[in-house]
């Protein structure tokens, strides 16, 4: 039951940043959790772990690190589709 948990948390988490960003994030639900996955790791590394912890988040640090990693992700797709 843990792991559902983390994903349904992970998966707001990378929607909530995709909405903080104003960017879609590719492969819908899907890419929600990997994003929320990897901005939790991202933000833990940048961050530490403090604030609310949720389904194994550390709730603010997860948010800040999916937001980096939506910003960067989509100015890597916005270049590659000019070229």
């Amino acid at each position: 039951m843990g792991w559902l948990w983390a994903l349904i948390i992970g998966g707001i988490i990378g929607w909530l940043a995709g909405l903080i960003v104003g960017k879609d994030i590719p492969f819908g639900i899907v890419g929600n959790i990997i994003a929320g996955f990897i901005g939790a790791w991202l933000g833990g590394l940048l961050l530490g772990e403090w604030g609310p912890e949720t389904g194994g988040f550390h709730i603010f640090p997860a948010l800040i690190g999916a937001i980096v990693l939506v910003a960067i992700l989509s100015l890597i797709l916005r270049s590659t589709r000019r070229a």
